[in-house]
């Protein structure tokens, strides 16, 4: 067989190969997590289950394009906890990405990284109704929008509809509130919406204590 014979069935066999893999499906979730609850990982499950999601990717901000005048809790603390609170989950990943790239972090931005790092992937975003209601406001929403598969979370009521972007919609409800957990924390009162190694860590290390 000559060597461009070779080849070409080489080329048709990889082409072959790679039609028959399985699509692989991979999503985002981004925030401060600030801390990390139980409700975030309840949300990355639904939607891990409800899409067939090979992977979930845990991105703690550092610093949110929409919350500038926030402070949280430094970014090392943050990034340690997403990693205990889904070490336990076989789909679930943290990256530091957002971290370690300029402030402010520019969803479009990330997005288009994961695009490069998995060219041959499903890529989707998870966002709960106020940032998807919000959306339009966003940084570069109409290049973030075709990067993505966009998932949308809500609680009682549909997110509404938006003429520019489309979304896939999963519902659940869970209690877990940030806000209310590190008002419980600086109460020095335990929150039953951390995992035990997140609030194992939380209490070694001091954080949100007065």
């Amino acid at each position: 067989m000559s060597e461009v014979k070779k080849q070409l069935k080489n080329c048709i066999h990889t082409t072959i190969s790679f039609m028959l893999e399985p699509q692989t499906n991979i999503c985002l979730i981004g925030g401060t997590f600030d801390p990390i609850h139980l409700g975030h990982t309840y949300i990355a499950r639904q939607a891990q289950q409800r899409f067939d999601l090979n992977k979930v990717i845990f991105l703690p901000c550092r610093q949110s394009p929409h919350k500038l005048n926030t402070n949280s809790i430094a970014d090392h603390h943050r990034l340690k906890m997403c990693r205990l609170a889904t070490d336990a989950l076989p789909w679930a990943e943290v990256s530091d990405y957002d971290l370690i790239s300029p402030p402010p972090s520019y969803s479009w931005r990330t997005a288009e990284y994961f695009n490069q790092l998995y060219p041959h992937a499903r890529l989707y975003w998870l966002m709960g109704s106020d940032q998807w209601n919000a959306l339009d406001r966003w940084s570069r929403a109409d290049y973030f929008s075709s990067l993505v598969n966009i998932i949308v979370f809500h609680r009682n009521y549909p997110p509404r509809d938006q003429a520019a972007f489309k979304c896939l919609k999963i519902s659940g409800n869970h209690p877990a509130s940030a806000t209310a957990i590190r008002n419980q924390l600086i109460a020095n009162q335990p929150s039953p919406w951390l995992s035990p190694k997140v609030a194992g860590y939380i209490k070694e290390n001091f954080l949100y204590s007065k």
